[in-house]
């Protein structure tokens, strides 16, 4: 699909940094739709480029959403509360839902001609290990459900108005702008500091994804005529064990690692791996062993 001017939320998010290099990349003229103050987190400005600036975008309405989206033809929607630590239980997730809505609403009122949002693979019964896109849903938690009940929604909403509809599920990403929580981030910097790392006994297999190589396909989507939902992953499993030791490796310090301190959470799944459609694959790359910058 051609896009003569996309519309982002979510471009000064984790995610929506990488998908805007790479957007800007391909010379697609941007409208990024972003908290008041916020736009200096934006990754570079295009000349092209246009900010819009809101107190919530969860909070407004649908004729606001209309005139925001004129003249836009695709939506790219990545936004979401996010606060680490505290998104995932917050009741804050059901105001994303319902703003998400009304924003889809005044897209189709602007006539535009797709729409992608972005979801978690926690919407997924994730006891199978391995799931395709048309996998069962189970979420397990406020942040889950709002997501998987937001994809559901909109996957009649959008279609029925004549829109083109993608929910773009993401899986486990890392790489340049994570939060130095997240676990590959807390491995590079205890290891470059010489610091000894605490972890489980690392036997929980995760399909882990560079956030650039995640970036390119969740804009490979966008650009695409898929419809429905996909995985945006690598399609392989690695313990974190594996991950951990691959990544002392590099610093030639395995000693650091002290597998089994932590406790292990009985609520997590042990194996997740998002299945691709047999039709496309994952751009190969392997950042995973470098060190992660800020």
């Amino acid at each position: 699909m051609t896009i003569s001017r996309l519309l982002l939320t979510g471009s000064t998010g984790f995610v929506g940094r990488a998908v805007t290099r790479q957007l800007r990349g391909l010379g697609i003229p941007l409208r990024h739709v972003v908290r008041a103050g916020s736009d200096g987190r934006i990754d570079g400005m295009g000349a092209a480029d246009q900010v819009v600036e809101c107190a919530d975008l969860f909070d407004q309405s649908q004729d606001w959403w209309a005139q925001t989206c004129a003249g836009c033809d695709g939506v790219l929607h990545m936004a979401w509360y996010a606060e680490p630590g505290q998104y995932q239980l917050s009741a804050r997730n059901f105001d994303c839902l319902s703003g998400s809505l009304t924003m889809a609403r005044g897209a189709i009122a602007a006539g535009v001609e797709r729409f992608v949002g972005v979801g978690t693979c926690l919407e997924y019964d994730l006891s199978p290990g391995a799931v395709a896109a048309d996998a069962p849903l189970a979420p397990r938690s406020p942040y889950a459900a709002a997501k998987a009940a937001c994809g559901l929604a909109l996957g009649h909403m959008l279609p029925l108005a004549g829109v083109s509809f993608l929910w773009a599920r993401l899986f486990y990403l890392y790489g340049a702008g994570e939060d130095p929580r997240r676990l590959i981030a807390y491995l590079h910097r205890q290891l470059a500091a010489g610091n000894s790392v605490e972890l489980s006994a690392g036997d929980q297999v995760r399909d882990f994804l560079d956030i650039d190589v995640a970036a390119e396909l969740l804009v490979r989507e966008l650009l695409g005529t898929r419809q429905g939902a996909v995985n945006i992953s690598s399609g392989t499993g690695t313990t974190v064990r594996q991950l951990a030791e691959t990544i002392a490796d590099t610093y030639g310090r395995r000693d650091l690692l002290r597998f089994g301190v932590r406790p292990a959470n009985p609520d997590d799944p042990p194996v997740v791996i998002g299945l691709r459609p047999p039709d496309d694959s994952t751009p190969a790359r392997s950042p995973i062993l470098q060190p992660i910058p800020a």
